[in-house]
């Protein structure tokens, strides 16, 4: 009896897999046209991707419709399986049900595109099973074509950049959807909108790196979706900054101080424990940590207040000394040899032990933890892509998203991560990028470089905070 069951259930099954198939043997092609997305310009791409049992087709076309007239942009005839003509694309397999078709599209590749809107129609076809009728089926996608660049026009002046430093640009760019900011070399720095209305109305801080020629191209840009882009040059001048060179010795001693404890509180070094060789440790971390480190830090730009978060010049630590300068080419000497050469981006300061650091500028706490070289460090946004970075601290008084005001205590110094004694790393940060600081502690150059410019673009307010109930901080 259980054996007859059994039997039967297989039967069952057998029937309902069978129906199952030829269910989807009987299925109309699958159509998904990737791309174009939402804006095509003087470049863009078409992507269909139709799916089919076996992958057999016996047609498929691509068509582009624009102001009553159809503009072929592909066509296959026959059966795909039996080595069919194709006019127009690429068609690829990219499974065994799956064909892709890609082609440019754009003005280009297509000279009758106008600017306007416009739709892909996609239309296929395959036999069914046993190749007793043909199945059919199509779909369509509406987008637009904008062939005009963006409008970007510069109305800040008097634009000067001292290498390793930082400046600022006010700026319009329309229509709204464009993407746009400040290119130095390969590097965007984002512009944010201004209070007050205007949402064409932009401000982007950018810098130009130690590590990047003073001829390196510096221009306001503005770019769409469709690749359209409008770029600007407006720097009147750019000043260098000479560079210190200093020689760091470093001897076992300091290596089993503190690369140790950097390396068990650093898993992105994928390392259990020290090496056994203490040289070749401390390498990896002056090195392969400190440039992940670097990431880390310049992921935080992406987390950024749109608004200016502060008021005043950015303060200095209070009675500090400075050990060592921003920008400053250190080779480390092991044993009488020269066994490294990094580039200290960043100000060490330094008072007596365990001296209470504070917040250079209102702002909020975006970290409070260890982070590599840096050992214990918090990192402040003050909005608009500039952050501050107070590194090598003993302990916080502060917590991630914490407001925290200008002069307000956030940890303690020490010489946690690589530090060679009890000091304040500090360093500005733009877009992510490392800046030199003593600019933002200028009063004369924060009213030169950043409040004039405002007032000179006409903009009324900077979205800051007016009351004393607004800036005073998370506790």
């Amino acid at each position: 009896m259980l054996r007859w069951l059994g039997g039967l259930l297989f039967i069952v099954l057998l029937i309902a897999g069978a129906a199952f198939w030829f269910a989807g043997r009987g299925q109309p092609p699958a159509i998904t046209i990737e791309r174009p997305e939402r804006l095509v310009g003087q470049t863009g791409t078409l992507d269909v991707v139709v799916e089919a049992p076996g992958g057999r087709f016996t047609s498929l076309t691509v068509a582009l419709e624009q102001g009553g007239r159809t503009i072929p942009l592909f066509n296959l005839e026959g059966d795909l399986q039996s080595g069919a003509v194709t006019e127009g694309g690429a068609v690829t397999q990219t499974g065994p049900d799956t064909v892709r078709v890609s082609r440019p599209l754009g003005k280009q590749s297509v000279p009758e595109l106008e600017q306007g809107a416009a739709r892909i129609t996609v239309a296929a076809a395959r036999p069914s099973f046993l190749n007793l009728r043909t199945l059919s089926s199509s779909a369509t996608k509406d987008f637009q074509v904008r062939l005009d660049p963006p409008r970007l026009a510069v109305l800040s002046t008097k634009h000067y950049v001292n290498h390793g430093g930082a400046e600022m640009i006010v700026y319009r760019a329309t229509p709204g959807d464009v993407v746009s900011g400040v290119r130095v070399g390969d590097l965007e720095y984002p512009g944010f909108p201004l209070p007050g209305g205007d949402p064409a109305l932009k401000v982007a801080f950018f810098g130009l790196l130690p590590e990047q020629d003073l001829k390196t191209p510096i221009a306001a840009f503005a770019r769409d979706e469709a690749g359209n882009q409008a770029t600007a040059s407006f720097v009147d001048d750019v000043f260098p900054k000479p560079m210190k060179r200093s020689r760091i010795p470093i001897d076992d001693a300091f290596i089993a101080r503190t690369v140790p404890d950097i390396i068990a509180n650093s898993p992105e070094l994928k390392m259990a424990g020290p090496s056994g060789d203490q040289l070749a440790d401390f390498l990896k971390v002056n090195g392969e940590l400190r440039r992940v480190n670097a990431d880390q830090i310049a992921a935080f730009a992406k987390q950024t207040s749109p608004e200016r978060l502060w008021r005043e010049p950015f303060v200095q630590l209070g009675n500090s000394q400075v050990e060592a300068g921003f920008a400053d080419h250190r080779t480390y000497v092991y044993q009488g040899k020269e066994v490294d050469q990094q580039v200290h981006l960043g100000f060490d300061l330094a008072v007596t032990k365990n001296v209470p650091v504070i917040a250079a500028n209102d702002g909020t706490v975006l970290s409070a933890s260890w982070l590599g070289i840096y050992g214990n460090c918090v990192i402040v946004d003050h909005g608009m892509g500039v952050q501050s970075l107070y590194g090598h601290l003993q302990s916080f008084d502060v917590k991630v998203g914490d407001k925290v005001m200008r002069g307000q205590t956030v940890g303690r110094s020490d010489s946690t991560g690589l530090a060679g004694g009890d000091h304040l790393h500090f360093t500005m940060l733009v877009g992510g990028r490392m800046v030199n600081p003593v600019e933002w502690w200028d009063a004369h150059w924060v009213q030169d470089r950043i409040n004039r410019k405002l007032s000179d673009a006409g903009v009324s307010g900077t979205g800051l905070p007016t009351s004393d109930a607004e800036r005073s901080p998370s506790r």
